[in-house]
């Protein structure tokens, strides 16, 4: 009987060992770029961590560390003083708490779960509806007028003229029609001099008119349908990619409109712009809670005269089945 070596028999069986173990990325194993990660699907009260899907953080707590059991939640700590979090979360920081202007008053102050309220000192008001930069002075009636509203925090004095009861002679009755005339008069040569003004300024400018300004009132004639999440928030965040395309040069502005603080957008900078997109909009949705919604990205692209960028998210998020069209109050289904 031939004698055949061991190591002749053992090489290839451990060969063949070996190559049944070689490591090779397993079924549902989330791998891949940032963006791959961003959309995994965990739950919209969870968040992604590795290979794990961990439970949000609850409102006046932030992440300190994440789960590691898949469904759990990892360690949530107390937000610092001067720092809040109004809703369940997945972010590492409390937001800063809002502190109010010299020309504000504090309604209640900052809690761990809810930011400080302000309203303007008595005699000031500033309009919710508008940019409220600054309190405006109450408004004071004149002598020939009544006040028929207080001013408010929010709203400016009302007046109006007090009217004459009493029976008007030929006199009055004469002065008024001399008064009238000096204002049609007025306002005759007012309109005069202003059509040379702007016919002059029109000729100079060699009758161009700026683009931008004619596409902005074409925008405001014709606002975007509303859009109607299939998947409610997962829906809204299964679109921060679209948000990719926003002009790098309205970045800053676009995040302000949302009302994001600059320290916060200042803290995303050395990320690259895309994953700055999406943290930004993270924190938005978690400052907003449930009422985040595509609508008002896409108003707020309007106003920085972003139309274009926010008719391209706008039919992206209906084209990709996140988002239904409402219009006049039905549903629009759209399909490719």
């Amino acid at each position: 009987m031939k004698y055949v070596p061991m190591f002749v028999v053992f090489v290839p069986v451990l060969v063949l060992l070996l190559k049944s173990t070689t490591a090779y990325p397993q079924a549902g194993l989330k791998v891949g770029n940032g963006r791959a990660r961003r959309q995994a699907n965990c739950p919209a009260d969870q968040y992604e961590h590795g290979n794990l899907c961990c439970l949000n953080c609850k409102a006046g707590t932030y992440v300190k560390s994440p789960c590691s059991v898949d469904g759990e939640r990892g360690q949530c700590e107390e937000c610092d003083y001067d720092t809040y979090m109004k809703h369940d979360n997945r972010l590492k920081f409390c937001l800063k708490c809002t502190r109010c202007r010299p020309d504000e008053e504090i309604v209640s102050s900052c809690t761990h779960t809810e930011d400080t309220k302000c309203q303007c000192k008595p005699g000031r008001f500033c309009d919710p509806n508008q940019a409220c930069e600054v309190c405006l002075k109450c408004l004071r009636c004149a002598e020939d007028e009544e006040k028929v509203r207080n001013c408010t925090s929010t709203t400016n004095t009302e007046c109006k003229k007090i009217q004459n009861k009493s029976g008007s002679g030929p006199g009055i009755t004469v002065v008024v029609v001399v008064v009238v005339v000096v204002v049609v008069l007025c306002v005759l040569a007012a309109i005069t001099f202003a059509g040379i003004f702007f016919y002059k300024r029109r000729r100079k400018m060699g009758c161009q008119r700026n683009r931008s300004d004619r596409s902005k009132a074409e925008q405001e004639e014709v606002p975007l349908p509303k859009l109607v999440p299939v998947n409610g928030e997962e829906s809204l965040r299964k679109c921060f990619e679209y948000f990719e395309e926003l002009d790098v040069n309205y970045h800053k502005r676009f995040f302000r409109q949302l009302e994001i603080s600059d320290n916060v957008i200042k803290s995303k900078e050395n990320l690259p712009y895309e994953d700055r997109i999406h943290e930004l909009l993270h924190i938005w949705v978690e400052k907003e809670g449930k009422g985040a919604s595509l609508n008002d990205l896409l108003q707020a692209l309007n106003i920085l005269n972003q139309r274009r960028t926010a008719e391209t998210i706008h039919q992206k998020a209906v084209d990709g089945g996140h988002f239904l069209l409402l219009w006049g109050g039905d549903f629009v289904i759209v399909s490719n």
